[in-house]
């Protein structure tokens, strides 16, 4: 239970009713959050949205220097003809951990492509953890989805980036439909990091050692950080996930943590294990994993 005092509101602004962001093609829904430093509480200073895309409230588990929040989309998933857009920006020192209540899904389009498009801005010395479940692609999905990550100066990035294809605790593969998926890391202005996926679930080289290897689930963790030393890289090598295979790179500017295998819980818990140890590195703060994870 948070105090009153723990809880910084600000005017939920809606940029249009429910009647503006459905239509007989799917939900239109946005989200612009933006955080600022305030001495030294990082305060959620701007909330708007559109359709069924919300923040309720900056939450401060870990005291004020760090703003919480958890981003609900309350269909749960996202459907044929949706289109989804979420604008986070943090501002000079200050620091945002934003997560999700559960796994993120993409339905079975029925002809109706959708999308969700990401856009993350940190300005310098400032830091954003972008710690989102999984999402899960339904057989038949029809989705592209982009991830835009944007830094200044010394800002730091850490997030999760993790991908379930079909359901198969339920026997459901990832036999037809399209997933197409793109994230870019620069920083001033200077790209860093660029991928971009294309998923088709027809396709054999999903099964291809080079690709999948006929794994259904499969994700990236994402470091940013002005200075990333070997012994940070090797004491995230030395963690491995209980089941799956994981490989722990690093780039100039950047560490990049893969995960491929059939166990999407495992995946959470590795990642979470390395954001563990990377989070007091460069955060020079233990970690301090969402509630909502536990529930």
């Amino acid at each position: 239970m948070q105090r009153a005092d723990q809880i910084d509101c600000v005017p939920d602004v809606a940029t249009g009713g429910a009647g503006h962001a459905a239509s007989p093609h799917g939900w239109r829904a946005r989200l612009a959050l933006g955080f600022e430093r305030r001495d030294a509480r990082s305060v959620l200073i701007r909330r708007e949205h559109l359709g069924p895309l919300r923040v309720q409230k900056a939450l401060y588990p870990e005291g004020d220097a760090v703003s919480h929040a958890i981003l609900l989309h309350p269909p749960a998933g996202i459907a044929g003809g949706d289109s989804l857009a979420i604008d986070v920006s943090v501002g000079e020192g200050a620091h945002a951990l934003l997560t999700t209540p559960g796994a993120g899904k993409w339905y079975r389009a029925d002809g109706r492509p959708a999308e969700q498009r990401i856009q993350l801005s940190v300005a310098d010395a400032g830091s954003l953890e972008w710690l989102p479940q999984e999402s899960m692609v339904f057989d038949g999905a029809d989705g592209n989805a982009t991830l835009d990550v944007q830094l200044s100066g010394n800002a730091c990035f850490i997030g999760f980036d993790l991908w379930c294809l079909g359901r198969r605790a339920r026997g459901e593969r990832f036999t037809h439909g399209r997933m197409d998926t793109a994230i870019r890391i620069a920083r001033d202005g200077r790209p860093v990091f660029v991928e971009q996926a294309r998923l088709r679930g027809d396709d054999p080289r999903l099964g291809s050692r080079a690709v999948l290897g006929g794994a259904s689930v499969f994700g990236s963790l994402l470091v940013a950080a002005r200075d990333i030393d070997a012994t940070l890289v090797e004491a995230c090598r030395n963690e491995s996930p209980t089941a799956g295979l994981g490989a722990v790179t690093r780039l100039p500017g950047l560490l990049v943590a893969r995960y491929r295998g059939d166990d999407a819980e495992a995946a959470r818990h590795w990642f979470a294990a390395l954001w563990a140890i990377v989070r007091p590195a460069l955060l020079n703060r233990p970690a301090c994993p969402p509630r909502i994870w536990n529930t």
